[in-house]
């Protein structure tokens, strides 16, 4: 530690002798220097090194800065900036780095820890990765700032006493937020991203001296980061802070036209955005914004008109450019219906699906906003959305065809539609048809006709536990139910569930305890359980027949 500290001293000698030679400093005040600078390096090479002992440090030597400036007008001597000044303001920003790397670092483990020690999610988050930097360079750029709010307060307070400043020294430098813009200098010199410049300036907006600062990262924002939307994004909501004539907010409609002036300013900007930035994020905050906007309700007809103009307007022009995200078309089909422009809303419907035509989603939406519209392209959409979709995914659509085809379809047709989806390669599609099928043919044949069904399917696999248990609910919902069918159905299921299925059997003994039943058949049903069951679900089928049998379930 001592070999490090004698090294940073050396390396002050040449401008010290400088500052002794031209007549700046005396050879007292140079060996001054060197006890304070001593003084000052050991305390950031301690063990535990404080924030404070990184604010002393820059502090004393802006106030050496200071000096060599007040001894310079005093003398009249204006050379040797080079040697002499330039290797303070180095020193300066070097142990701003040190402060921000070691805060940094702190925070940085701190929190890296955290996400080790959390759940595996948050581990492979992408996202999440950004914060383990944002958020000590922020907490770092705040705390500076604050602490130069603090110093503003003190030198206020003193000058409101009217009390001799003495040893207080209160740089100009300190006061305006000089500190922090370097601390944002070296940052965004390693994260250079546009969403960590937004953040910092925030921060610094909090503070109400820090308006040089604002502009300078505002200007750095528009200069280097115009290929993000973000940057984009936010200039542009910037303008609905700008006031407005306070004469015109005194009436509802002088506010409304004032709100509507700062929008108009704010879409000049997404519209320069788009013109130069033509991507799906940037168009995608175009679009958010006029819809934040269009749900904010207003009295003035003609401020919701405008904005309702506005927002269609854009839509369409980021459909034009095929940078419309998916889910905004649902946006724009319920404003479209909302004005009753059934037209308009079909022909976006099927814009949507020849946009998305893989995705489940937006050929749903459209289906439903096409039968809304009683389409007669329906019927004929439903088999073009299918061959388009992967077939894992398209159970929704599948569920929807049956929907609008019993409500408007002969019952052949739809027949011809469950007929077509028993036939499926996806397990869950054919299974879940063939649970509809059946209970569209108790529906509209009664019981006869799902007797029918059923005997037909029985046999096909894939099938599912609810297919049988449907068809047991529809003989029990008969006058007389029948016993052996009710075993039929039963025998049944128990040959593709009943190696698992422990309620499967309980409900079959039940079923003999009951009126139609025979309840000297529970015992051999019983042992066929105790047979077939394999696993944790004999433990659970013994635990449920001792309540049966004891009345307790």
């Amino acid at each position: 530690m001592a070999e490090i500290v004698q090294h940073r001293i050396e390396e002050r000698i040449p401008e010290l002798e400088q500052l002794e030679r031209v007549g700046l400093f005396t050879k007292k005040e140079v060996k001054s220097i060197i006890k304070r600078a001593t003084a000052l390096e050991y305390k950031l090479h301690r063990l535990i090194v404080n924030k404070e002992d990184f604010i002393a440090y820059i502090q004393y030597e802006i106030n050496v800065l200071e000096l060599i400036k007040k001894r310079r007008a005093h003398i009249h001597y204006q050379f040797k900036k080079e040697e002499i000044e330039f290797p303070v303001i180095h020193r300066i920003n070097s142990v701003f780095r040190r402060a921000t790397n070691k805060m940094m670092c702190s925070c940085g483990s701190h929190m890296l820890l955290s996400v080790r020690n959390g759940p595996p999610k948050a581990r492979s988050a992408k996202s999440s990765q950004p914060c383990l930097l944002y958020t000590p360079t922020n907490r770092y750029f705040r705390m500076e700032l604050l602490h130069c709010e603090k110093l503003r307060k003190q030198k206020k307070e003193l000058e409101k006493a009217e009390m001799d400043l003495g040893e207080y020294e209160f740089s100009p430098e300190i006061l305006s937020g000089k500190l922090a813009e370097v601390v944002y200098r070296d940052a965004t010199g390693k994260i250079k991203e546009a969403e960590f410049v937004v953040s910092l300036l925030n921060i610094a907006a909090i503070f109400d001296f820090t308006k040089d600062l604002q502009d300078f990262i505002l200007q750095d924002l528009k200069t280097n980061y115009t290929e993000d939307s973000l940057t984009w994004d936010f200039m542009a909501k910037r303008e609905l802070e700008a006031p407005g004539a306070g004469e015109e907010l005194q009436t509802a409609k002088g506010r409304a036209s004032d709100i509507n002036r700062r929008e108009e300013r704010c879409c000049q900007v997404y519209e320069e955005a788009v013109q130069s930035l033509s991507t799906e994020p940037m168009w995608t905050c175009y679009v958010a914004f006029c819809l934040e906007r269009l749900k904010r309700k207003t009295n003035v007809q003609e401020l919701k008109e405008k904005r309702q103009k506005r927002q269609l307007g854009v839509l369409q022009r980021a459909h034009d450019s095929s940078l419309l995200k998916e889910e905004y078309y649902k946006n724009w089909l319920q404003i479209l219906l909302s004005f009753g422009d059934a037209e308009g809303a079909a022909s976006v419907a099927l814009a949507a699906t020849q946009r998305y035509s893989q995705s489940v989603s937006v050929w749903s939406l459209s289906l439903r906003t096409l039968m809304q519209l009683e389409s007669g392209d329906v019927g004929r959409l439903f088999q073009e959305a299918l061959t388009h979709v992967n077939p894992k995914e398209s159970l929704p659509l599948w569920q929807l065809q049956v929907q609008w085809s019993v409500a408007n379809q002969s019952p052949e047709e739809t027949e011809a539609v469950f007929k077509r989806g028993l036939l499926s390669a996806v397990a869950v599609v054919a299974m879940e048809m063939k649970e509809r099928y059946l209970d569209w043919s108790y529906s509209t044949g009664g019981y006869k006709k799902a007797r029918k069904t059923f005997t037909s399917l029985q046999e096909n696999r894939p099938l599912s536990k609810a297919f049988f248990t449907r068809m047991i609910e529809i003989e029990k919902e008969q006058e007389t139910p029948k016993m052996n069918n009710l075993r039929e159905y039963y025998e049944r299921a128990l040959q593709e569930f009943g190696t698992s299925d422990d309620d499967l059997w309980l409900h079959y003994i039940q079923e003999e305890l009951g009126a139609f039943g025979q309840p000297e058949n529970c015992g051999k049903i019983h042992w066929r359980a105790m047979k077939f069951l394999e696993g944790e679900s004999v433990e659970r089928f013994t635990s449920k027949y001792t309540l049966v049998q004891t009345g307790h379930l």
